[in-house]
Formats: structure tokens, sequence, C-alpha cells
């Protein structure tokens, strides 16, 4: 093992780890760091060949307070068990990509304008030859990028009665403006 340090994480690398990241369970208290994974249609720059590959890993990243991150266990389990309740659903099944993202995008705008503060987002388990589905996997991609941060304050995996790991649980943030 390499002592070398300051190596970033390639794309491949990135798209591994919240695989990975995204299997485990933290510890009471704790979360697992997000590591941000760019749209596969942004080209990453090439490495200098003078820079020194850090083979330890990356440092965490700094956290964004404009980020959503989850929703707290005890929100989760209020709307799980009904008592907050989903004010909104979409439904991302059988569409491409780009039609997800223009959808959920518009969606999501136009609950948050109506002052709506917990939706359901489906977008399928996707499982096929063994494989996660695409929109499984880019749907919380989109959530913490830039034009979604002004929407959403956080997202978790719906429970199971609402769709499990095929669906989630999506809180906006409240309208600016609006009574506490």
């Amino acid at each position: 093992m390499s002592k070398d340090r300051g190596r970033s994480l390639n794309f491949e690398d990135r798209i591994l780890w919240s695989r990975v990241a995204g299997s485990v369970t933290p510890l009471p208290g704790r979360s697992v760091p997000a590591v941000p994974v760019p749209p596969a249609d942004v080209a990453e720059k090439p490495e200098s060949p003078s820079r020194k590959p850090n083979l330890a890993g990356p440092k965490p990243p700094a956290p964004k307070p404009t980020a959503p991150g989850g929703i707290d266990r005890a929100t989760h389990r209020k709307i799980a068990k009904g008592r907050v309740p989903i004010e909104g659903k979409v439904d991302l099944h059988g569409l491409t990509q780009r039609e997800a993202h223009d959808l959920l995008l518009s969606f999501l705008g136009r609950a948050h304008a109506d002052g709506r503060r917990v939706v359901l987002v489906v977008t399928g388990k996707g499982a096929s030859l063994g494989s996660e589905g695409v929109l499984r996997r880019a749907v919380p991609q989109w959530l913490a990028t830039a034009s979604f941060r002004g929407l959403v304050s956080g997202f978790e995996d719906a429970s199971r009665g609402h769709g499990g790991s095929g669906a989630l649980y999506v809180r906006l943030r409240r309208p600016k403006g609006s009574p506490e």
C-alpha cells in the first residue's frame, strides 16, 4: 500500500464508491460522506502527468450547507406511518433519463411553489440482468446538483409500504417568505 496523499477519485471510482457507501448502514448518529458523481455527459479533465497518484484515497469532502442530505430518522418514521402526509407523487417508470430529469425538475418546482413539503418520487428498482436501474442510480445524483438544491432539503429511500428502494421520499425546502 502506498502512502501518497491527495489523489482524488476518478469518475468510475466515484460511481463504485457511491454504490458501496449506499449499501452500508451507518452507526447511530453517523452518516456516510457523499462523494459527488458528476453527470455522465460531463467529460473529465485528464490528469497532469506530473501529478503523483494517491492510492490512499481522497480527503473527505467539505460539507456543503446547501446540499441536500438525508431526512432525519424521526421524520422518516412519521412519513412511513402516515403522520406526515405525502403531498405529491411522480412516477418516472418507462422514461428516458432526459425525460425523467425534465419531469422531475418540473414536478419539484411546481410542488415547491405550491408550498408542499414532502413528495414521493418513484424510480422503480430497475433490476435487469443483475444491475441496478438507471433512474434508481441517477435520481439521487440529480437531487444533489445545483438545479435541484434550491428546491430539495433532503431525500431518503421510501419505506417498504411506499415502494422501498424503488422510491424516494423527497423533502422540499420552505418557499422564501413562508411562515415557519
